[in-house]
C-alpha cells in the first residue's frame, strides 16, 4: 500500500478521530509531508518506538502507541505467566502528550486483561527499571524520547528483569506488530471500568522512597559528605525534565546541604523553554547553570535529561575555569573512584566486572584491569549492559560493579536495570567532594589517571539524514565501507575489522576470521596497528549515523592531533560518496 492510500485510509476510517483527520486535511496539498507521514510504519525496533510527534504511521500518536501497547499485550499474554498480581508499570517524563500516551497505554493492556501500575505523575527511566523489579511485574513501559528535540516522543519496553527489551524479546513483540493490523484489533477499555475491575492501579511515594533508600546504600564514603556538607557546593538543573525531585532529594538526604537549582529549569516542561536540546552532552544546555555556578561560586554542576537517565558534569578547576567532562571522562573517573573507594574499605569484590560498550574508551577498562577487575563489551545500548548484569546473577561469575556508556550513562548498584542518572548524580557530586577534601579538583585527577594509563582522546561526528533518502544514504555509506574500506589510515594498517551484522572479526595481518559472540547489529569498527580505533553505526533513537573515533598517545595533544587526522581522512571519503 503507497503512502497516499495509507492517507486516505486513514481520512475515511471509523476509527481515526475528527481532530486526527482535521491536522491531515491541514496538509492535503504537501505530497512531501504526506509521504514523510505515512511512507512506512513507525518502527518498533529493539528500543521500542521513537519519533515525531503528529498524526500518521511515521508519528507517535495515540494509535501508534495502541498498536504498540496491544502488540505488547499479545506477547505477554502468549507467555501464560500473567496472574492477577502480575502487571505492567508505567512511567513517562515531561515531554508532550507523554501523560496521554502513558494512559493509553495503560488502558490497552487493561483492555487485554493485564494489570497495569501507573505512576501518579513523571518519573525517571532508572525508577520505571526499579519498580518493575520491585513490584514482580512481567515488564514495563516508560514513555519519553531522553534527549531528543521537544516534537519528538518516544516509547520504550522493558521485561521483567527490568532492562529494556533485548533483541530477542523485541523480536517477538515486533512480531506481534504485525498481526495486529487494523486499529480496529486494539482492545482498548474505560478508564472508570478498569478501575473497577482493579486492573488500573496508580503507584506513587511507597515506590519513591524504596527506591531512595535503596540508592543511598551505594554511597561509598558518607563520612567525607558530612564533614563538607557546610562547604561544598553544586549546581544542578533538570533540564525541564524529571530529575528535578529524585535528584534534589538523593543529595539532600546523603547530607549535601548547598545544592542551588537552577530555578527556569526545574519545572517540567516538553517545549525545553531554555534550551535549543535538553542534551547534558552539549555545552550549550549549560548556559543558565553556569550562569548560577559563577555567582554562587559553585566547584560543580550536574545536569540530567528530561528522563532522568544521563548525567553531564561541569566541574571548576584551580584556575576557577568551568570545564565540560566527557562521558567517556566521568565514566572513567568513576570506575577509578568506585574500585579504589570499594579497595580501601575492604569491599571489592574478587570477581567483580565492570561492563561497557564497544564505542565507549578503553581507559576505564584498562583502569579496572590494573586492579584485576574483568572488562566485559557490550553493544551500544544499555539493554545490553542490563543483561550481562542478568548473566551475572543467574551465574554468579561476576559481581557487577559498574556498566557504562559513552553517552553520558552510568548505573551502580543491581537495583535497576537501565542507566540511572539518581545514583549517578550522588556518587559524582561524593566523588568531587572527595577530591575536593584533598585540595584536589577532577582534572587533577583525570591528568593522575593520564600519567599512569595514557592519553586518551575520544570524539564523535554525528550526521543527520532523515527521511526515506536519509536511510538509503546511511545504508549506502554502511556497504561502502564493508566492500570498499582503505586498509591504511593515518598512516596505520587495519588490523582489525569488526563486523557487528556478520558476527566477526577479520585479522586482516594474519587472514583470521574470528566469532564476536555479540547479537547482530548493524555496525562497523576498524582497530589500528596503534590501538586507534573508528566505529560507525546508525542510531537506534534519531535519524542519524554516528562515527566514533579514539585514539591514545603520550600526551592529550598528541592523542588529540591523531583524532582529528583520522577523523577528517574518514568524513572525507564519507562526504564523497
Amino acid at each position: 500500500m503507497g503512502y497516499m492510500d495509507k492517507y486516505n485510509q486513514w481520512m475515511e476510517s471509523e476509527n481515526i478521530d475528527e481532530a486526527t483527520k482535521d491536522e491531515l486535511e491541514g496538509i492535503k496539498d504537501d505530497l512531501a509531508e504526506i509521504e514523510d507521514r505515512f511512507y512506512k510504519d513507525l518502527e518498533f525496533g529493539t528500543g521500542g518506538l521513537r519519533g515525531l510527534i503528529g498524526a500518521g504511521t511515521n508519528r507517535m500518536n495515540k494509535y501508534t502507541v495502541g498498536v504498540a501497547t496491544q502488540s505488547l499485550a499479545n506477547y505477554i499474554n502468549s507467555l501464560g505467566k500473567v496472574k492477577k498480581y502480575d502487571g505492567v508499570a508505567i512511567a513517562y517524563d515531561s515531554r508532550n502528550f507523554s501523560p496521554d500516551f502513558a494512559q493509553e497505554a495503560a488502558l490497552v493492556l487493561n483492555g487485554n486483561g493485564i494489570k497495569t501500575y501507573l505512576f501518579d505523575g513523571l518519573r525517571s527511566t532508572p525508577e520505571l527499571s526499579f519498580a518493575v523489579r520491585h513490584l514482580g511485574c512481567a515488564g514495563g513501559i516508560v514513555v519519553t524520547a531522553s534527549h531528543n528535540p521537544p516534537q519528538y516522543n518516544g516509547y520504550k519496553v522493558y521485561s521483567p528483569e527490568g532492562g529494556q527489551l533485548v533483541p530477542e524479546q523485541a523480536k517477538k513483540v515486533i512480531e506481534e506488530v504485525k498481526k495486529v493490523g487494523d486499529f480496529s484489533n486494539i482492545k482498548s477499555i474505560d478508564k472508570d471500568e478498569a478501575v473497577r475491575l482493579g486492573l488500573f492501579n496508580v503507584i506513587g511515594k511507597e515506590v519513591d522512597d524504596v527506591f531512595i533508600e535503596t540508592i543511598k546504600t551505594q554511597s561509598l564514603r558518607q563520612e567525607v559528605i558530612q564533614k563538607l556538607a557546610a562547604d561544598f557546593k553544586m549546581v544542578y538543573t533538570p533540564l525541564h525534565g524529571t530529575g528535578n525531585i529524585p535528584v534534589q532529594r538523593i543529595l539532600k538526604e546523603v547530607g549535601f546541604k548547598n545544592v542551588y537549582v537552577v530555578e527556569e529549569q526545574a519545572k517540567p516542561d516538553g517545549n525545553f523553554p531554555t534550551v535549543e536540546y535538553p542534551n547534558p552532552e552539549e555545552e550549550k544546555a549549560y548556559t543558565l547553570a553556569l550562569e548560577l555556578a559563577e555567582k554562587e561560586n559553585a566547584h560543580l554542576i550536574i545536569a540530567t535529561d528530561p528522563d532522568s537517565d544521563r548525567v553531564g558534569v561541569v566541574f571548576r578547576n584551580k584556575k576557577g575555569e568551568y570545564l565540560l567532562l566527557s562521558g567517556n571522562q566521568i565514566g572513567a573517573l568513576l570506575t577509578n573512584y568506585i574500585i579504589t573507594s570499594q579497595k580501601e574499605k575492604g569491599i571489592l569484590p574478587s570477581n567483580g566486572a565492570i561492563i561497557k560498550t564497544i564505542v565507549t574508551s578503553e581507559m576505564g577498562a584498562d583502569i579496572a584491569k590494573s586492579f584485576d577487575i574483568q572488562v566485559y563489551d557490550t553493544l551500544t545500548g544499555f539493554k545490553f549492559i542490563g543483561e550481562k548484569m542478568e548473566e551475572f546473577l543467574n551465574t554468579g561469575k561476576n559481581t557487577f560493579i559498574f556498566g557504562y556508556e559513552e553517552s553520558y550513562g552510568y548505573l551502580v548498584g543491581n537495583h535497576a536495570r537501565d542507566k540511572d542518572a539518581v545514583v549517578s548524580s550522588m556518587l559524582i557530586a561524593e566523588m568531587a567532594a572527595y577530591y575536593y577534601s584533598q585540595d584536589k579538583t577532577l582534572e587533577e585527577i583525570l591528568n593522575e589517571l593520564y600519567e599512569i594509563y595514557g592519553y586518551f582522546y575520544e570524539d564523535l561526528k554525528s550526521i543527520t539524514l532523515e527521511g526515506k533518502a536519509g536511510m538509503e544514504k546511511i545504508n549506502d555509506i554502511l556497504s561502502y565501507f564493508r566492500k570498499n574500506c582503505p586498509m591504511i589510515w593515518n598512516g596505520k594498517k587495519v588490523c582489525y575489522v569488526e563486523d557487528y551484522l556478520a558476527q566477526k572479526q577479520y585479522n586482516h595481518e594474519r587472514n583470521v576470521v574470528k566469532l564476536l559472540g555479540l547479537p547482530k547489529s548493524n555496525v562497523l569498527k576498524f582497530i589500528l596497528e596503534d590501538g586507534s580505533w573508528f566505529c560507525m553505526r546508525p542510531s537506534g533513537t534519531e535519524p542519524k549515523i554516528k562515527f566514533y573515533f579514539s585514539t591514545k598517545g603520550e600526551s592529550m595533544n598528541a592523542a588529540e592531533k591523531a583524532a582529528h587526522h583520522l577523523m577528517a581522512e574518514v568524513m572525507t571519503v564519507v562526504e564523497g560518496l
